[in-house]
Formats: structure tokens, C-alpha cells, sequence
């Protein structure tokens, strides 16, 4: 008997996630119906999509992402909802995420002299730095909502990565909010920077902010599209006339980037590469103080911190799924998939799977090997995991030690983001002794 179509519709309404990821079903579909098709029904304001093939099982999930050449990130690039325009599929297609080697490669080596030991080797003590400096600042307080605090950490990071004034950091916040969240309506319109304490060229930027959220017809505009960025990337370019010796988009500019391509990257950058720990962080600590066991157990054997974020991001992968398209038919776990089909893995999912991890449903800070996918696999591999790793240990390794009795605030139930595609938190009370 197969699983009604409505229960698989689940894994694709963003809904779903704010009350959790659904782990039991991911476990249901697993057992019987590893790669199965997935309508997209209206949601809200958005309109339905064609439907897709969801990949659930770790060994499918780690094939279609090491095959590009069968499972393209290009031909209708990673997100699920498909591109409202043909421009807007082409202004996708010029960004790294959303493309195929070997145009991949070249733009993934224009930015990884910025990722290598030697270059983290310099952030890794401002890090250290930054993150003690966060939780003395908490400290007298007994009480605070986490998430904020998780958000400071990468923000800050990638400021100093990419240039940006430490004036304009919350404008990075906001771009983030508006992509990431905008099936949340507590993100969707995001605008928390305050004009009179942005430099010039931030407040300049603020003009090209989209007054309106939907397009000439009425429809939605997709967050991720030119328009519903244009103060972003005139951000970008401002920042580029004269960008601070060494930083990210100062590379990008020596590479000599086309126009897409450097709006692009500093899409990438300044969104993804700030949102995936924002998520990573609170979700990882929430994680910790719901297994209250391995908690101690942490508080005890600091030097097991390493291997606890991983586990970490495997319990709480920051990034739910990610999308390919099908170059030709293909075969995949039995199922037949035509050319043209979206493909979507799931990196839930496959961090679940009873047949990589025992025990997969519980916390294990010490578990190792750990074969999560929670930073992709394959060409597509995050190319900033290693500094995502340096950031999370520290501050992990800072909380666990500096605040005695950590636990959830009691009557605070944590608040998730409205996605299916972050694994996030809005809110997250946290007390101490």
C-alpha cells in the first residue's frame, strides 16, 4: 500500500517545519518510497510549482550530489521554486551555487584563497575573541534570547570578511531575513538597520530597497531575484569602487568577475555564508540542552568539542534540502526520472538515515566517524565549512564553559522559522545559574 500523496506533501509545505522537521515521516518515506514524487500546492501568496522528486536516503542524497552530470545545478539552479522569469533563471545561473564545473571551479578558485588553513589561521584568534566577548557580555544577565546572540558571530565574521563598515553589519541581517525568511511573515519584510547609524554608502543603498514585494502583474516577487535585491547589489557595487585590501570582494574584483557573477557572490557570501551558522548555532544548542546527557557530558570533556559540532550540524543540519535538475533520464533507487524533472535532496533526511547512523534520533557528542551531508558533498562541498567549524567551536566551547547550569528557560518555548528550506530558530530562551 503506498503512502497517501497529501502525507508526502508535507515534506514541501513550509509550514511543516515550524512545528519541526517531520523525522518520522523522512523515516516512513525511507523504508518505502526512498525517491518520491512531491506536489507543490499553493502556499499562501505563492504560486503551485510542476512538483518534484524528493531523494531521501544518504547513499541517493550523496549520488545525486557528486553526479552533476546527471543532476544539474544549472539548468534551473538550487532552489525549488523555479525562477518567476527567464531573466531571472539567467541572473541565477551566473551565481557559484547554481552552476555546473567547469564554470563552477573557476569561480569556486577565485574565492578560496579566502578559506585556506593559512587565512583562518588569522580569523580563527579574532574569533576566539569575539566569541568570549559575547558570552562575558550575557553573563550577569541569568537569561537571554540565544538567537540574537548566535546571529552576532557570523555577521560579524563576514563583515570583516567581505569589507563591510562594522556601521553597516545589520544591513546584512536584513538581506538575510528577507531571502532565507520570506515564507515567515516575521522576516519577510525585514528592515532593522536604522538609516542614522549606516555609513553613506549604506544609507545611500536603502533608496534601491524595493518599495513593493510583488511584481507589475500582481504575482510574488521572488526574494532571491535582481529586483527584490537592488539594495543589496548597489550596496555591492559601492563597496567594490573601493574595497579594504584583502577582503572577499577585493578578490572578486582581481578575478574579474562579470557584473552577475560579482552580485552573485556577494549574494552568496553575505547571505548564505552568514545564514547557515545563524541557524547552525541556536539549532546546535538547542539540540545539546534537549539531550541534557550529553550536555554534561560536554561541559566535562571540552576536548570532545571537535566532534560535537558535528554531530551538531548532523542533528540540526541548517540547510533542510537543495535542488537538481535532471539532465537526462535516469534511473535513481528503482525510480525512473525523467530529463527536465526536478530532483530535490534531502539533507534531513539522509543525517537520519538508520542504515549510516546508529542511533540516528539521538545526540551523540562524541560520534565518530560522522558522515553528515549537512555542508553538501561532491563539487558543491560549502566552501567556507572550515570556517563555519572554527565559529561554531568557539562559540559552543565558550557557552558550555562560561554559562554553569545552562538549560531552556522554563514557559519560553523556542520559536522556528517558517521554512522548507532553513532549519531555523527565531527564539531561543536559554537560563543559567
Amino acid at each position: 500500500m503506498g503512502i497517501d500523496q497529501a502525507r508526502v506533501n508535507r515534506i514541501f509545505l513550509p509550514g511543516t517545519y515550524s512545528e519541526g522537521v517531520p523525522y518520522g515521516l523522512f523515516r516512513e518515506l525511507r523504508a518505502q518510497a526512498p525517491v518520491c514524487w512531491v506536489e507543490e500546492p499553493v502556499v499562501g501568496e505563492w504560486p503551485a510549482g510542476p512538483g518534484y522528486w524528493a531523494v531521501l536516503r544518504h547513499a541517493d542524497v550523496k549520488h545525486v550530489l557528486r553526479s552533476p552530470e546527471d543532476f544539474s545545478s544549472y539548468l534551473g539552479a538550487t532552489q525549488i521554486r523555479d525562477p518567476d522569469t527567464r531573466a531571472d533563471l539567467e541572473f541565477a545561473r551566473a551565481m557559484m551555487l547554481n552552476q555546473d564545473p567547469p564554470d563552477h571551479s573557476r569561480l569556486r578558485r577565485a574565492v578560496a584563497a579566502a578559506f585556506t588553513p593559512r587565512a583562518l589561521h588569522e580569523l580563527t584568534t579574532a574569533i576566539e575573541e569575539r566569541a568570549a566577548e559575547l558570552v562575558q557580555a550575557i553573563r550577569p544577565l541569568g537569561e537571554v534570547d540565544f538567537v540574537p546572540i548566535a546571529a552576532d558571530l557570523p555577521v560579524w565574521t563576514l563583515a570583516r570578511i567581505l569589507g563591510v563598515p562594522e556601521q553597516d553589519r545589520q544591513l546584512l541581517v536584513d538581506w538575510s531575513n528577507r531571502v532565507i525568511g520570506y515564507q515567515d511573515p516575521d522576516y519577510a519584510r525585514s528592515g532593522t538597520a536604522d538609516p542614522s547609524q549606516l555609513t553613506d554608502m549604506g544609507r545611500t543603498a536603502l533608496v534601491h530597497r524595493p518599495a513593493a514585494l510583488t511584481t507589475r502583474d500582481g504575482r510574488p516577487l521572488n526574494p532571491r531575484s535582481r529586483a527584490a535585491l537592488a539594495d543589496m547589489f548597489a550596496y555591492a557595487h559601492a563597496l567594490a569602487e573601493k574595497p579594504p585590501p584583502g577582503s572577499i570582494v577585493a578578490r572578486m574584483r582581481e578575478a574579474g568577475l562579470s557584473a552577475d557573477e560579482f552580485e552573485t557572490m556577494f549574494f552568496l557570501f553575505g547571505v548564505a555564508g552568514n545564514e547557515t551558522l545563524r541557524n547552525g548555532l541556536p539549532g546546535g544548542l538547542y539540540s545539546l540542552l534537549i539531550h541534557p546527557d550529553q550536555y554534561v557530558r560536554l561541559s566535562r570533556r571540552p576536548d570532545l568539542v571537535a566532534p560535537a559540532v558535528e554531530e551538531m550540524l548532523r542533528f540540526w543540519p541548517p540547510v533542510l534540502e537543495f535542488r537538481r535538475t535532471a539532465t537526462r533520464d535516469v534511473v535513481l533507487a528503482g525510480q525512473p526520472i525523467r530529463a527536465g524533472d526536478k530532483v530535490v535532496v534531502y539533507h534531513a533526511s539522509a543525517n537520519r538515515d538508520e542504515s549510516v547512523f546508529h542511533d540516528a534520533d539521538r545526540l551523540d557528542v562524541a560520534r565518530m566517524p560522522n558522515d553528515h551531508v549537512s555542508f553538501g558533498f561532491g563539487p558543491h562541498f560549502c566552501v567556507g565549512a572550515r570556517l563555519a567549524r572554527v565559529q561554531m567551536a568557539a562559540l559552543i566551547r565558550r557557552v558550555v564553559a562560561g554559562l554553569p547550569g545552562l538549560e531552556l528557560a522554563p514557559g519560553a518555548p523556542p520559536k522556528r522559522l517558517v521554512s522548507n528550506f532553513q532549519n531555523g530558530l527565531k527564539d531561543l530562551r536559554m537560563c543559567w545559574r
